[in-house]
């Protein structure tokens, strides 16, 4: 009888140990199921924020524009001098060339197609002044004007819009015919026009020179401050 009841007794203790194993390992086990569940979820997490940021684009400005490698850095670019260091296209070999106005980033470019032939730094309308749209060069152009009202003048004009109203012309003069340096300091940066499209002397003479009437010209973007 003792040895049958020591026996059992062992069988009773070895039952009470397996159970308590075998729980201890489903707890475990629970717990390292929820890390890798919360990992995944967190990693998920991380990817669709990294998604979202992606998708996020950077406001056009002066700052954020991509510059083509040829043109002259803002650092050392001259009211007086060319925008790029390569020359000039000739429109003779592109019929179909046109002008694009980019506000946002104070930009003008000659593009024929989507081709970007030539890169100029301008400066548009303070306060939101140079109007959108698409306009046509008008027969109207001349080598210099000056108007009394402002007390400013400029070189190389063209006319794009209302006849002699909105015009690409050179960074403005005073009335000595002498560029006004603090204007001229925002080609590129800021707008500071009445309205009309600053260019430097050296790109709107080019302009002036070899712009054809009739050729389309494309106003558009918004400067942001």
């Amino acid at each position: 009888m003792k040895l049958m009841n020591y026996r059992g007794i062992h069988k009773f203790l070895f039952v009470v140990l397996l159970t308590s194993m075998l729980g201890f390992a489903t707890i475990q086990v629970f717990h390292s199921t929820g890390d890798i569940t919360v990992e995944a979820a967190s990693k998920s997490k991380k990817k669709t924020t990294k998604k979202r940021v992606a998708k996020k684009k950077a406001v056009e400005s002066p700052k954020t524009v991509h510059d083509a490698k040829s043109m002259v850095g803002l650092k050392h670019f001259k009211y007086n001098s060319p925008s790029e260091k390569k020359a000039y296209p000739n429109l003779i070999d592109h019929p179909n060339a046109w002008i694009d106005v980019n506000i946002a980033t104070q930009r003008m470019y000659i593009k024929d197609g989507n081709k970007k032939l030539y890169s100029m730094y301008s400066s548009t309308g303070a306060h939101d002044t140079t109007p959108r749209g698409t306009y046509y060069i008008q027969s109207e152009r001349g080598n210099y004007f000056y108007t009394e009202p402002l007390k400013l003048g400029a070189y190389y004009w063209v006319s794009y819009l209302n006849h002699g109203e909105y015009l690409f012309h050179t960074t403005p003069t005073d009335e000595n015919g002498k560029y006004v340096k603090s204007i001229a300091k925002t080609l590129g940066r800021k707008p500071s026009s009445h309205g009309c499209i600053h260019l430097s002397v050296a790109d709107c003479k080019w302009v002036y020179e070899n712009v054809p009437y009739g050729m389309k010209v494309v106003i558009h973007g918004k400067y942001n401050s």
